[in-house]
């Protein structure tokens, strides 16, 4: 059948994460995990919603969403209703910060940190916190456990990458012709070189690998740290995201450094442009000095207050 409902009330509920489906008129609920993890209750509830509201499937998103197919108009809000109960709600989409997506962390075995409490924190502080703050396009956030860049944080408009910096005492160095740590290390990073062990920082990728695999404690522990890249985007024009010149040490800092990110987005993105766009256009440096300095800081209420990006309308 034709579908019988109007342009602006499939705009309007787009807004709530119910996209069309063409031709219909019915939708598909997109339905936050706000990392890609959900509880055994809240599953049960959303394949109950699906019997209940939709068509009986379900359907996972790259930016692990769940979207429930086949959700007639007048079923939405009953749906939300429904899904409410489990502490689920549905969104993700617009012109603002975007779900995050998040590795599974310290559950992998390369995993340096907990990707799921750090998504959660930035979850609740930006993808919620920052909900009514239009920007000149979708903002997305990745968090990956390792260099193993599982999520693909490079590819989002802000990635962070968890590192394990080696604690290397060259004076602890035997020169062992069987070596530990050039054994393990993936990169070829750490190599034994007239019978003393080098590590080619240029080449090092932090993973951790070869922490604590001296024989003679010249690798004992290391320094854990973010590596945070900006201006990613995969779609109809990619780009690779950059990362900032120095690793950041503290979750504090990493946090500031992406409310300073959407900020800036907001201040000086031209709506309808990606973050990429918009840093090609400022400039690399122009745009790290600012999200490593506090000065944007200062002026974050009038950046909020701003009546910018009414308007949508994107350019790629």
């Amino acid at each position: 059948m034709a579908c019988t409902i109007k342009p602006e009330d499939i705009k309007r509920v787009k807004a709530f994460g119910f996209l069309h489906n063409k031709g219909t008129d019915c939708f598909n609920g997109r339905i936050i995990t706000v990392n890609g993890k959900i509880t055994a209750k809240q599953n049960q509830i959303i394949a109950e919603a699906a019997e209940k509201f939709g068509n009986g499937t379900v359907a996972f998103t790259t930016r692990l969403t769940v979207e429930i197919p086949g959700i007639h108009y007048d079923n939405i809000e009953p749906f939300r209703a429904y899904v409410a109960q489990a502490g689920l709600e549905t969104g993700g989409t617009g012109s603002k910060v975007r779900p995050v997506v998040a590795c599974k962390g310290t559950t992998c075995q390369y995993g340096l940190h907990d990707t799921f409490a750090l998504s959660e924190e930035i979850h609740e502080r930006f993808y919620k916190g920052y909900h009514n703050v239009r920007l000149p396009h979708k903002f997305k956030i990745a968090v990956g456990g390792c260099p193993n860049n599982c999520v693909k944080p490079d590819l989002n408009d802000l990635g962070i990458i968890g590192q394990m910096v080696p604690n290397f005492d060259p004076e602890e160095c035997n020169g062992c012709k069987k070596c530990g740590v050039a054994q393990v290390c993936p990169m070829g990073a750490a190599k034994l070189e007239d019978g003393e062990l080098s590590i080619d920082k240029d080449v090092c990728n932090n993973c951790g690998r070869c922490i604590d695999k001296c024989y003679f404690d010249a690798m004992d522990g290391g320094t854990f740290a973010y590596k945070i890249y900006i201006g990613g985007r995969w779609g109809k024009r990619t780009a690779t995201g950059r990362p900032l010149s120095k690793l950041i040490t503290t979750k504090e800092e990493a946090l500031s450094i992406i409310e300073k990110a959407i900020l800036l987005f907001r201040e000086q993105g031209k709506t309808g442009e990606r973050f990429a766009d918009t840093i090609e256009r400022l400039g690399f440096e122009h745009v790290e000095k600012e999200l490593l300095s506090d000065d944007i800081l200062s002026r974050k209420q009038a950046i909020l207050d701003a009546q910018l990006h009414i308007t949508g309308g994107a350019t790629c």
